[in-house]
């Protein structure tokens, strides 16, 4: 199986045609995280070539809107480490429920989970009356899926265990219906949500947010696009806003680093300056 791996320059060339092509910008994101996800589906599918990899992705449309979401896909779930959004509860939204209007952005939701989780709070909050999420991801499938707001019942006991660990005093199950093997969230929820393609690498502010939300999402970035996009969310954020990164990711040592202040040992910031 190894033998079949493309190179370095392989995975180069495919990177172009997509930012020449369609405007998709990989070519900045980490270059290991990116050649394991391209290897991997490239051996996944039995290509006999990268010339017919290549062809195949130029080509075929369908297959492009497969191999995009392979290399930008992301592990998420709800309520995904629940002390984090314990701190959301008891830390962030007392502050934003002093706003007449709450904006926030989920910036690279994937497909919806992390959104979805924080409707949730608002909800409990009774937050969500004046609330608007604002969801982006580089990824039009994820997003399509996201904006359905249609899960897996076999994820449901592991998402009602993380809510309750964050701070969930309700059923969780009060909040969708069960249909055979899926969960459909309720629509009071996907009326408050707002779900786009943007591109982190190339696409400009669109609003000015109280809160942003971009989770595990810098871990595959080289340190010159984390920088760009650090300044896209100061940028986008409104002063004493809040900004909320994934548990490897950091400000510490960013271009920003010096206008935010760690709120808790969660990874949430506070712009100040």
């Amino acid at each position: 199986m190894e033998q079949n791996a493309l190179k370095d320059t392989d995975v180069e060339t495919l990177l172009n045609d997509l930012l020449e092509l369609y405007g998709y910008d990989f070519t900045e994101y980490s270059k290991a995280s990116i050649k394991r996800r391209v290897n991997r589906l490239y051996i996944l599918d039995r290509f006999l070539s990268f010339a017919e990899f290549r062809y195949r992705i130029k080509a075929d449309p369908d297959y492009l809107k497969r191999f995009v979401e392979q290399i930008t896909v992301t592990v998420t779930e709800m309520f995904r480490d629940p002390p984090f959004y314990k701190s959301l509860r008891e830390n962030v939204l007392p502050t934003l429920g002093t706003y007449p209007f709450i904006r926030i952005w989920h910036a690279g939701c994937s497909s919806g989970e992390e959104v979805y989780s924080m409707a949730v709070l608002l909800e409990e909050a009774n937050l969500l009356h004046k609330s608007l999420l604002y969801a982006t991801d580089i990824n039009p499938e994820v997003l399509d899926k996201a904006r359905k707001g249609i899960f897996s019942l076999a994820h449901m006991k592991q998402y009602s265990e993380n809510y309750i660990s964050s701070g969930g005093k309700k059923e969780f199950s009060q909040y969708y219906t069960a249909n055979y093997d899926k969960v459909i969230f309720d629509d009071r929820f996907r009326k408050k949500m707002i779900f786009s393609t943007h591109n982190l690498v190339s696409d400009r502010s669109f609003n000015v947010f109280q809160l942003i939300l971009c989770r595990n999402v810098l871990i595959y970035f080289d340190k010159d696009l984390q920088t760009r996009v650090f300044d896209l969310f100061e940028e986008s954020l409104e002063n004493l806003g809040f900004l909320a990164l994934g548990s490897k990711e950091t400000l510490r040592f960013s271009n920003i680093a010096a206008r935010f202040k760690q709120t808790d040992k969660e990874k949430i910031w506070r712009k100040i300056a």
